[in-house]
């Protein structure tokens, strides 16, 4: 169909996917796309400041990742690598594996147990710890959740994926994956913003399975997307509404920035401060009511980030932007460089 959403209609060259992150981190490349002439720029991360202005407010996801993957062993000793998803109670645990059976028991350093109780709807594994502050043995024993596609490059995670994986903003642990274009920035490149008149407007959406499942409807529009908690306090609701009202420019700093300000633009009288849990998919056709400009990466096909890119963008001037991507060798995904959409 002509207005088909973007899902297998690009391929990316295997050897583009970053599997480390750029250092400094605002020394990664941002390309900037015309939202209405589909004008392509390229530039640095760094020259942010060069393309905002006095007025314009940046929206910020402050969540901060869980080193949620654990790697154990079954009882008959063969290995689980366990990607943790939801606390659903103390010691309860939703979780993503692969070979696991109802009753199987499971060991992870550090002296942890757990036994498998079953399976949810959503196809995750119920898994149940034998101690019921598991945050602390995280922060211990946890391990990054880098993306599958870099794990596969055999690359092993260390303890600097710990600290990269995140954002320098990070205050509120409940993430399963990181926000990724705020990776980008520097405390001092955010200083150098403020300083310039740039609002920075916090706001938290956890980022769960909802975020990277991904489609694989053959009708796009009729992907179920899994919720995720939100909250904007009223400071920051405060200083968006009054962007809005004063003209600037509301920049969401990536894909789950913008599902938590259109989520907070959907509630009964308008945008203002809010908190729940959204399953607001956005896919080409969204009317967009607080985002005016967005910071994003280089998204994987069959992804709702990509689709949500797509209907901020156009889908066709989002797919040129990517063959110019890879035309000029833009390192994608995660950890890879960042696209600016005005």
């Amino acid at each position: 169909m002509t207005d088909a959403l973007p899902l297998s209609d690009f391929d990316f060259p295997e050897e583009l996917v970053a599997s480390v992150p750029a250092e400094p981190r605002d020394s990664a490349r941002l390309m900037v796309l015309g939202r209405t002439d589909g004008k392509v720029d390229h530039k640095l991360f760094r020259d942010l400041p060069s393309l905002l202005r006095d007025g314009d407010c940046l929206v910020l996801n402050e969540t901060k990742v869980i080193p949620c993957r654990l790697l154990g062993r079954k009882a008959t000793g063969g290995k689980v690598e366990l990607l943790l998803v939801r606390e659903l109670e103390k010691g309860l645990w939703s979780g993503l594996a692969t070979g696991l059976k109802a009753g199987m028991r499971l060991s992870f350093p550090g002296g942890l147990d757990a036994v498998v109780e079953g399976r949810n709807d959503d196809g995750e594994y119920l898994i149940r710890f034998d101690r019921a502050e598991l945050p602390a043995y995280l922060a211990e024993h946890g391990h990054a959740p880098l993306p599958p596609y870099i794990l596969k490059r055999k690359r092993t995670p260390d303890q600097s994926d710990r600290d990269r994986y995140q954002t320098v903003y990070a205050l509120t642990s409940g993430s399963i994956a990181a926000p990724t274009a705020g990776l980008h920035f520097t405390p001092r490149l955010l200083d150098e913003l403020r300083a310039m008149g740039v609002r920075l407007a916090k706001v938290t959406l956890h980022v769960g399975r909802g975020t990277f499942r991904p489609v694989t409807v053959e009708d796009a529009r009729q992907h179920p997307m899994l919720p995720e908690h939100y909250r904007m306090g009223p400071e920051a609701a405060e200083l968006v509404s009054r962007t809005l009202r004063e003209g600037g420019r509301v920049m969401a700093v990536g894909t789950t920035s913008t599902r938590a300000l259109e989520s907070l633009a959907l509630q009964a009288g308008g945008f203002g401060p809010g908190e729940g849990w959204t399953s607001l998919y956005i896919c080409p056709g969204h009317e967009f009511r607080a985002a005016g400009g967005l910071i994003t990466n280089f998204h994987l096909p069959r992804s709702t980030p990509l689709l949500l890119a797509a209907a901020f963008a156009g889908r066709e001037r989002l797919l040129a932007a990517y063959r110019e991507a890879c035309r000029e060798r833009y390192r994608l995904y995660s950890y890879g460089d960042a696209m600016l959409v005005l």
